[in-house]
């Protein structure tokens, strides 16, 4: 009997217990305030944007949900991930995907859409918000292959149909007159017919350092392939490099090898100017722009402080409201300089006498700025 109302007392406690956890949760407003369906589905909508990031595992996938953690303000703005086949197909998703207002993306597969796939009006249709950091094109091949004249004739997988590499690793071999015989599966499928000797490379296109091969342990019997920078790549393409200390068990007999590099964009659907769409992808700058600082330091990828706000993309425009924000952050920066230009003055002994003095003053100013900054 006593050991029936120990039992019963127990529950009732955990009962009670729970209870009063669940009253203390925090409930956000979207879910605690009532309203009609129409109401509540509009009000959703209205403060959500959908980018599409790429795979699953990619880090274009990371700095979107990077984006996402760092701009979501609740009620004010959500931003939703979305993971994708890969950089190739999220213009294609950009385009015609319902729910889609960004995406991250490669210059290169931009110029595609413009002169293969011919997509009429695509200058005005798609625009670009910032340039995001190059990605390397990352060729893992096996010991014997000792350069990228090696898998002439091999089997290369290029990953699914819409990653990067299948547009970007296919113009690179074309362009170098090197036929492959291409293989499109998916690239952990792809590292164990490697091992295995079915296939004899895979190409991916990534930012730098890529977990998937940075895991990879040493005398594996593959390495990075070095593949040298030349002319016929300087039109959409960049030098890039590969370190011992980013891949020290791929990287052969050198400190570093090279590679070509494209550059990212975080690009936007050009939504008509105060329409509801454009409102929404308003918000969605300005608080990238003002909140900016929070992207510079861990948890968040190293690679956000390569990212030059104002640096541009050939043969893309930048949206209007992306436009306007930089204008905005580049006189608040020029007025702050003013400041403490003229703070740094009133401390020096002697007054610059002429406006050349004045100049030279100014320099050792912008160097005194920059010590500051490392």
């Amino acid at each position: 009997m006593r050991r029936r109302f120990v039992a019963a007392y127990l529950i009732a406690s955990a009962i009670a217990l729970f209870s009063s956890n669940l009253s203390a949760q925090v409930v956000p407003n979207s879910l605690s305030q009532g309203g009609t369906e129409r109401a509540l589905r509009e009000k959703k909508n209205d403060s959500t944007v959908g980018i599409v990031g790429g795979l699953f595992t990619g880090t274009y996938m990371r700095l979107a949900a990077e984006i996402a953690s760092a701009l979501d303000d609740g009620d004010k703005l959500r931003v939703l991930p979305i993971v994708s086949f890969g950089a190739a197909s999220n213009l294609d998703d950009l385009l015609y995907l319902r729910g889609v207002d960004l995406a991250i993306t490669q210059s290169d597969v931009f110029e595609y859409f413009r002169t293969v796939r011919k997509t009429p009006n695509l200058e005005r249709r798609v625009q670009y918000i910032i340039r995001l950091p190059i990605s390397e094109l990352h060729i893992l091949a096996r010991d014997d292959v000792h350069s990228l004249q090696d898998l002439r004739g091999k089997k290369v997988n290029f990953g699914p149909a819409g990653t990067g590499a299948s547009l970007t690793g296919t113009i690179v071999f074309q362009r170098l007159g090197i036929n492959v015989q291409q293989v499109m599966i998916d690239q952990s499928t792809a590292l164990e017919k490697l091992k295995s000797g079915e296939i004899d490379a895979i190409a991916r296109v990534l930012p730098k350092p890529v977990d998937f091969f940075s895991k990879i342990p040493p005398h594996s019997g593959m390495h990075l392939v070095n593949i040298p920078f030349t002319k016929m790549f300087q039109d959409y393409y960049t030098l890039g490099e590969f370190t011992k200390k980013e891949y020290p068990n791929l990287v052969d007999g050198k400190d570093s090898i090279d590679t070509i590099a494209v550059p990212a964009v975080l690009a936007v659907y050009n939504w008509q100017r105060d329409s509801d769409h454009y409102n929404r992808v308003q918000r969605f700058v300005q608080y990238l722009f003002t909140r900016w600082d929070t992207f510079q330091h861990p948890p968040y990828h190293p690679k956000w402080r390569d990212v030059n706000l104002a640096a541009t993309v050939p043969g893309w425009t930048r949206f209007s409201a992306a436009e306007d924000m930089l204008q905005q952050v580049e006189a608040q920066q020029k007025e702050k300089q003013k400041t403490e230009f003229q703070a740094f003055v009133s401390k020096q002994q002697a007054m610059p006498a002429n406006a050349a003095d004045r100049e030279a003053l100014f320099q050792q100013f912008l160097q005194w700025q920059e010590s500051r900054t490392h």
